[in-house]
């Protein structure tokens, strides 16, 4: 199950479709008849053939405002924004509650009477949004498809309105919980549909830039958060302001989220399973595509869509999903590298290296260091600066690459980081050299293509479901290592913590090498049917 390209179109690649299969449309669905069913494999109709007529697009489409049309740049581009701000208030909690912790629990600063908090509710404030995160992703599970991405998108942005104007206006602890809770549900949602919707509706020769740049908006989140906290963490009340701050964003998002269309593969995968006629959702489907793609003539768009409504009747989309069907054939494949990837990017230690940078920065001799929201700046800028890297160059070096270059950075760096805590601790510019290393290697590999991948590898009719658990399974690792590592510090060392999140990564390693697929300039159709 490891890379494999797909076969090379033959000049009659696309001569013979015409003859071996036909499409008939009707508003029961879509049906695929072929001369002989037996000899199907030989003949089916993988969008390998011809995904560059129907997706004629570049990055300089998508970057350059002029390059292909104002139109096409811009409509690119805001399908891209609306969603991605689902990771950017994602990534602003991250970095507000950081400093919004300070504050809440400084008799001078907090401006409450409820500022003396114990451990457990200093864990639930900052951990509160997890918990919501958790449920979200239980929910997404049960309403994702029901819903479609868009309408997901819309109850996120709710969710990340309501909880941010109860967190920032709480009268008392209890509210303040609530708030966080729900804030947390905006996140599992969004975190579950943002990565659907743009892998969805971008052109498949900038897909992987995309959902890679929604990993660049969650850090450029966690920075805004940082800044934001470092501005009022000495003002009365500032913990208030630092969440209320992301109200506008919120707002922005769920405005966007109702001006942009469906996605065009949910309403066809919809149609295909008896849930709206067929040829008029098609029309709308291609609509919904064009103005995705910002073109006025809809001829290339009309051919994608048929290219994706052939697909869906040879693989037997009709039927609704079951739960047992996401554990079975092609999306059990796509389960364990999904799911395989956003678990290793959390238990190769992320949030316990990132818990000892503003200790290891101090120990270098850093005047700054002390105070914790310049570290978390610092470190802010450079996984900024790593992840628009990653986003430049993951369509042309590809998925597998940057996976297996930034992991192996990882597992140096976390030996390093093991060998000063327990051999070399004066030897401080090792544990510097080392921090830099795992963080710029993990904006470079796990941070932006764990999300990609899951949104790229789960078959269509089960793509929503899929990723849900992929989303659970990603905020539960984050969970078990954040409550985790100091029992487990305290037992072995820190020394040997890291060890073992060493010996893991050299796991994920061969996990990656071994089964994670290169997806590299496929569609998502093209995907699905290599696995």
């Amino acid at each position: 199950m490891a890379s494999h390209p797909p076969p090379e179109p033959s000049s009659d690649s696309n001569k013979g479709w015409g003859d071996q299969e036909e499409i008939h449309v009707s508003s029961g669905g879509v049906q695929a008849y072929t001369d002989d069913d037996a000899d199907c494999e030989s003949r089916r109709p993988l969008l390998l053939g011809t995904p560059a007529a129907a997706e004629c697009y570049s990055v300089s489409a998508a970057v350059l405002p002029y390059a292909y049309g104002p139109q096409l740049s811009t409509s690119i581009l805001l399908s891209f924004l609306f969603p991605a701000l689902g990771g950017l208030l994602y990534g602003y909690d991250i970095g507000a509650t950081s400093g919004a912790t300070i504050s809440l629990k400084s008799s001078t600063f907090s401006g409450t009477s409820w500022y003396n908090l114990s451990s457990v509710q200093t864990g639930l404030v900052v951990s509160g949004s997890l918990y919501g995160a958790l449920i979200g992703s239980v929910l997404a599970y049960t309403i994702a498809d029901f819903l479609g991405r868009r309408k997901e998108l819309v109850i996120a942005s709710i969710s990340y309105l309501i909880g941010a104007l109860l967190t920032a206006a709480a009268p008392n602890f209890a509210i303040m919980v609530v708030g966080r809770f729900l804030y947390g549900i905006g996140i599992g949602l969004a975190m579950h549909a943002a990565p659907m919707y743009i892998a969805e509706t971008a052109p498949s020769q900038i897909r992987g830039m995309l959902i890679s740049l929604k990993e660049f908006f969650i850090v450029l989140g966690m920075l805004l958060g940082y800044v934001v906290g470092s501005l009022y963490v000495e003002v009365v009340s500032g913990w208030r302001y630092m969440y209320a701050t992301s109200t506008p964003l919120c707002l922005v998002m769920g405005v966007g989220m109702c001006w942009l269309p469906s996605s065009p593969r949910w309403l066809l995968l919809c149609a295909t399973q008896g849930k709206g006629n067929l040829p008029e959702t098609k029309e709308i489907a291609t609509r919904c595509l064009c103005r995705l793609r910002g073109q006025s003539s809809p001829d290339l768009v009309s051919e994608q869509v048929n290219l994706i409504l052939e697909e869906l009747s040879y693989i037997d989309q009709e039927k609704q999903a079951s739960f047992s069907e996401i554990f079975q054939g092609k999306c059990l494949k796509a389960m364990i590298i999904g799911c395989g990837l956003v678990f290793f990017q959390q238990v190769t230690g992320q949030p316990s290296v990132l818990y000892y940078a503003a200790t290891i920065l101090q120990s270098a001799g850093f005047s700054g260091a002390s105070d914790a929201t310049r570290v978390s700046i610092l470190l802010g800028l450079l996984k900024l600066i790593m992840t628009g890297v990653a986003v430049l160059v993951v369509d042309r070096l590809g998925r597998r690459p940057l996976l297996i270059g930034g992991v192996s950075g990882i597992t140096v760096s976390l030996f390093l980081l093991s060998s000063y805590y327990t051999l070399l601790k004066d030897a401080s510019y090792l544990a510097v050299i080392a921090l830099l290393l795992y963080v710029g290697c993990y904006q470079l590999s796990f941070g932006p293509i764990g999300w990609l991948m899951i949104s790229e590898v789960f078959p269509l009719r089960l793509r929503g479901r899929g990723l849900s658990v992929a989303v659970l399974v990603n905020f539960a690792s984050n969970a078990l290592v954040t409550f985790a590592f100091s029992p487990l510090e305290d037992l072995i060392g820190t020394g040997f913590l890291f060890c073992g999140f060493g010996v893991i990564a050299v796991a994920s390693l061969v996990f990656i090498f071994w089964i994670v697929p290169e997806t590299k300039g496929l569609t998502l159709e093209e995907i699905e049917a290599s696995l």
